[in-house]
């Protein structure tokens, strides 16, 4: 299937987006950073512990990988699952600055667990025996019917009220975090993707939109992405603001398209 919206476009000097995993870069960074690249952004790959200085990126991208360590949400681990307390340390400062900066962030699988872990909410440590409607298996191809919920800025984005996505991951939302609102669940209603409420563009999917760039849907949360970034870096270059993101105004009671 051919990738009609997705030739690559002219860059944006300077638009850099930093892109947060593991200390070896995967084939998932990779196809996140070509996802970026697509609209025009560069890419920094930022690895746990590195000292990087935030005021140069332009938005910042979470990625997938190991657990989210339980006692960051105040919980003793419950199974035997890997993690990485240094990237936990790393995706925690990223996403303090990126709040301080107001700079557009996208937690991924992973990445989206991090952003609620940080906003004060909690997560369910192995789904797989909650499962009632859909069988947990490792899914690549969009086969995990997800329903979108409107109004959102991810409605907006996907343009349909239900969209197919792949499931790599056993861990889920458990207690959503402050400030923060559900748009899109699974059959089983499991959270698979969040928002902002106000202010900041800040999602988290659960699925791994860089495996299905051949779909528009999953394609343009990517485009959504790096052109908030861009309008808000040329805000604060011309008059030093953060301005809402244009297009579609996030508040707590709604969604109000322009």
């Amino acid at each position: 299937m051919a990738i009609s919206d997705a030739a690559p476009e002219e860059e944006v000097p300077g638009l850099t987006i930093g892109i947060s995993g593991p200390s070896r870069r995967r084939t998932s960074d990779r196809l996140i950073a070509w996802g970026l690249r697509l609209y025009g952004a560069h890419t920094h790959f930022i690895r746990p512990g590195s000292q990087i200085d935030v005021n140069l990126l332009d938005g910042v991208v979470l990625t997938g990988g190991t657990h989210v360590h339980p006692e960051l949400y105040g919980h003793q681990p419950t199974i035997k699952a890997r993690y990485d307390r240094l990237r936990d340390d790393t995706d925690q400062y990223l996403l303090a600055e990126a709040e301080r900066l107001h700079l557009p962030v996208l937690g991924i699988c992973r990445g989206a667990q991090m952003i609620n872990v940080f906003r004060g909410g909690t997560l369910c440590q192995d789904v797989t025996p909650l499962r009632d409607k859909t069988r947990h298996r490792p899914l690549l191809l969009p086969l995990q019917p997800v329903g979108i919920v409107e109004p959102t800025r991810l409605g907006h984005i996907a343009r349909a009220r239900h969209i197919g996505a792949n499931r790599i991951h056993s861990q889920a939302i458990q207690r959503l975090g402050q400030g923060l609102r559900v748009s899109a669940v699974d059959n089983d209603l499991f959270v698979q993707a969040f928002e902002n409420t106000h202010g900041q563009w800040l999602m988290g999917v659960q699925w791994h939109p860089e495996y299905l760039l051949y779909h528009g849907v999953h394609r343009r949360i990517f485009k959504d992405f790096v052109r908030t970034a861009e309008q808000l870096k040329l805000a604060r270059l011309t008059r030093g603001e953060h301005p809402e993101p244009e297009g579609i105004a996030i508040t707590s009671e709604g969604t109000d398209h322009e």
